[in-house]
């Protein structure tokens, strides 16, 4: 089959440390892996040369306001056009809804290119944690008018495919997320970590990884680390991550380890030498880092939705309790912490299960879903 050429336009791209970042070049690597040409325009972040070679095209962009250590994309309309022109892509595909996103979209439709998108972030739910709730329906609308002139848009779950399409966005396809289970493993524990972290051979680590911000419902995470120390005094929790939370966290909690950002080997080794794994957040569209604790072999308690809906199976690889219940969070928190057996069992079953969340299968569905798009001359004008 003739390889696909594909523009991907996004604002956010490592070394940037988020979720949209790491899924994105995910799919740029594996689809370079299976032989197709895949063009990133994104902004140029801080510290960077400004590049432009036959793959890579940045732009100038501005930190987005609670989010310095991310891009805005500006709108750049003409540099998409000539890139579009020059490189005749097969197919475009918008990662993020931002004014990079939007002029991508514009320049990709006067020249009639198939035009893919993905759903990966609830701004909407964002702005009520941010005290701008009253921006919810005007978000939501300026996410879902961009999602609406794309002939396909590509979510993690079927419950966001469902939601998407119920609001009028068409052609909505569920591909799933993968992790990388060669890295996120529980053979790389590490006891010279817990050490430096002050955990006792026999004690309990307690872990959270992500961005440290008011979306991520950190509260639920505090309160249930609070109830399990009261039982078990030398237990330790461990925050790995950044954002704007993190300052009230260490003044709350001056006795708690802050690790700060991780990638690679030394995110899976975080991950791999803690015992149970505390994810309250309610506003993920999946939640990747739910799948790395999962595949590092975690005792985990989360909310029942988006990854830990999908990919859990309450009490045989970790617990899940109904959205929005924080005591019950608490509790399925305090029962783990309690239960050394119960977490082994978990973990081991946790590490098992995610043995067919792989990325190699999420490509080829993207692969898959791609090209029956570019093939098909059923493009909105």
């Amino acid at each position: 089959m003739k390889p696909l050429r594909i523009l991907l336009v996004t604002e956010t791209y490592p070394p940037e440390i988020n979720g949209v970042a790491m899924t994105t070049q995910r799919l740029v690597e594996g689809l370079r892996s299976r032989g197709h040409w895949i063009g990133v325009v994104r902004p140029h972040q801080r510290n960077e040369p400004k590049q432009t070679n036959s793959e890579t095209w940045t732009v100038p962009g501005l930190p987005i306001p609670t989010y310095p250590s991310l891009r805005l994309g500006l709108p750049a309309y003409r540099l998409l056009g000539r890139v579009m022109d020059q490189q005749r892509p097969d197919l475009v595909h918008v990662v993020t809804e931002g004014p990079l996103g939007w002029a991508a979209v514009f320049a990709a439709r006067k020249r009639r290119l198939p035009l893919t998108s993905g759903y990966h972030t609830h701004f909407a739910q964002y702005s009520s944690h941010y005290h701008v709730g009253w921006l919810m329906p005007w978000v939501t609308r300026w996410l879902d008018a961009l999602h609406k002139r794309c002939d396909a848009t590509f979510v993690p779950t079927p419950e966001l495919a469902g939601d998407l399409t119920a609001r009028g966005v068409p052609n909505v396809q569920p591909v799933g997320r993968g992790v990388d289970t060669e890295l996120f493993h529980p053979g790389r524990r590490d006891s010279a970590l817990r050490a430096r972290w002050g955990v006792r051979d026999d004690a309990l680590a307690c872990l959270y990884v992500g961005r440290l911000a008011p979306e991520k419902n950190l509260t639920v995470v505090a309160q249930a680390f609070s109830a399990i120390e009261a039982r078990h005094p030398h237990a330790r929790m461990i925050w790995v991550g950044d954002g704007p939370a993190l300052g009230n966290l260490r003044t709350a909690h001056p006795e708690h380890v802050f690790a700060g950002s991780r990638i690679g080997t030394e995110l899976a080794a975080h991950y791999a030498s803690a015992d149970l794994f505390l994810f309250g957040s309610l506003s993920e569209t999946w939640g990747n880092v739910l799948t790395e604790a999962l595949a590092s072999g975690l005792g985990v308690v989360t909310y029942r939705r988006a990854a830990g809906e999908i990919l859990i199976q309450d009490g045989v690889n970790g617990y899940t309790v109904r959205p929005d219940d924080a005591d019950a969070f608490i509790e399925a928190a305090q029962h783990l912490a309690s239960d050394p057996a119960k977490r082994q069992e978990l973990g081991q079953q946790a590490c098992r299960s995610m043995s067919a969340h792989g990325w190699d299968r999420i490509i080829e569905r993207y692969e898959t879903a791609l090209r029956k798009v570019s093939d098909s001359s059923s493009t909105t004008p």
